[in-house]
């Protein structure tokens, strides 16, 4: 296989990407002044260095040359720390700060558990450090609110089911903690990551929850 066939092969994999766009983002490459290409390279080679996963959130964060295991939003005091918002991508993250609306923490679940997956699919998911954390934190008596935050479409209700289920065994019965969805505003179908922030706003506002 010669190096264009493998990078394509490599740009296939990402997510939503499929082998026509893949050739596209390989033939645009080699377009660029051989500058540019080098800097594109060294950009990736250096985010293994330049780049960590949050501890708390597992959100991945530009660390800026400095040694810290958590990212600005769970550095940040003045978050609300009785909400969790639950989301599959860190992509989605970003689309919710742009609301400016919600000024909870997050957990990145790191993908959804779909429908017709096999069992071993759920282990791809961060379900067990999830539950943990949750556990920890209502023992504490921190948690007030976990807000599921996945896509209006059948995995996305599919993997909310999931987490509820992991859930029951972790909540006190003496301790209210509601588990909540983003209302209307998300239309069927819709991502989270690509909703505009009014649509967000709207979602977060309206949404709904159970004891």
């Amino acid at each position: 296989m010669s190096p264009l066939e493998k990078l394509v092969s490599h740009f296939e994999r990402f997510p939503g990407v499929g082998l026509r766009q893949a050739r596209r983002f390989v033939f645009h490459i080699l377009t660029l002044p051989e500058a540019e290409t080098k800097e594109i390279a060294s950009l990736i080679t250096s985010l293994t260095d330049s780049v960590a996963e949050c501890e708390h959130c597992h959100r991945f964060f530009a660390k800026n040359n400095q040694e810290t295991r958590r990212c600005q939003i769970c550095s940040d005091a003045n978050r609300d720390s009785g909400k969790m918002l639950v989301v599959s991508r860190d992509s989605d993250i970003d689309a919710i700060e742009r609301s400016r609306l919600y000024d909870g923490y997050y957990f990145v679940l790191g993908g959804t558990v779909s429908l017709l997956a096999n069992p071993d699919a759920k282990q791809k998911v961060r379900a067990g450090k999830l539950k943990a954390q949750i556990s920890s934190l209502t023992k504490q008596g921190l948690l007030q609110e976990v807000i599921l935050g996945f896509a209006v479409n059948p995995d996305g209700e599919n993997t909310a089911r999931y987490i509820e289920s992991i859930l029951k065994d972790v909540i006190p019965t003496d301790q209210p903690l509601t588990i909540s969805y983003l209302g209307r505003g998300l239309s069927t179908g819709s991502e989270l990551e690509y909703a505009d922030p009014e649509t967000i706003k709207s979602a977060l506002n309206n949404r709904t929850g159970q004891h």
